[in-house]
């Protein structure tokens, strides 16, 4: 059996939050969703679990972080290409969310990054093939460079 990760993220708006999640493109399981939470499913092994702030607080005694105004974590993921990730972040937009900050472009490794509409924040990105397999300094070999 694969591993699943499950990403837990606190939220002040669920609906809003439900619809920005299908927005980009990504499946809510409602037999995971009720009026505390939201199952988003990213792939067949990862899923976003986002949570209203009172119900996200019943699992720790800890605070909980507003994502508006600091960062707990920043949960990142792959797609197949640099124009994948563009695309993505055009239905990010076009959903409510907004870029966070300029492209970041390694040659090997192109991202972006985005903020859901509570400020919890994400980057879509990808790594060349070389990269992700044999680290950055192979793929700068094979392009004659160095570090």
């Amino acid at each position: 059996m694969a591993t699943s990760v499950f990403v837990n993220i606190p939220t002040n708006d669920l609906e809003r939050a439900k619809a920005f999640y299908e927005g980009i493109g990504w499946k809510i399981n409602p037999l995971f969703t009720d009026e505390n939470a939201t199952c988003v499913v990213i792939s067949d092994t990862i899923y976003l679990m986002v949570l209203t702030r009172d119900f996200f607080a019943t699992f720790t005694d800890k605070p909980i972080v507003d994502p508006a105004t600091a960062l707990q974590v920043e949960t990142a993921f792959s797609v197949d290409s640099r124009e994948q990730v563009d695309a993505f972040l055009s239905k990010v937009t076009a959903a409510g969310g907004a870029e966070h900050r300029e492209a970041q472009d390694y040659g090997f490794m192109y991202a972006r990054d985005f903020e859901d509409p509570d400020g919890n924040l994400f980057s879509v990105l990808w790594m060349d093939p070389v990269a992700a397999e044999q680290g950055p300094e192979a793929y700068l070999a094979q392009q004659g460079q160095s570090s």
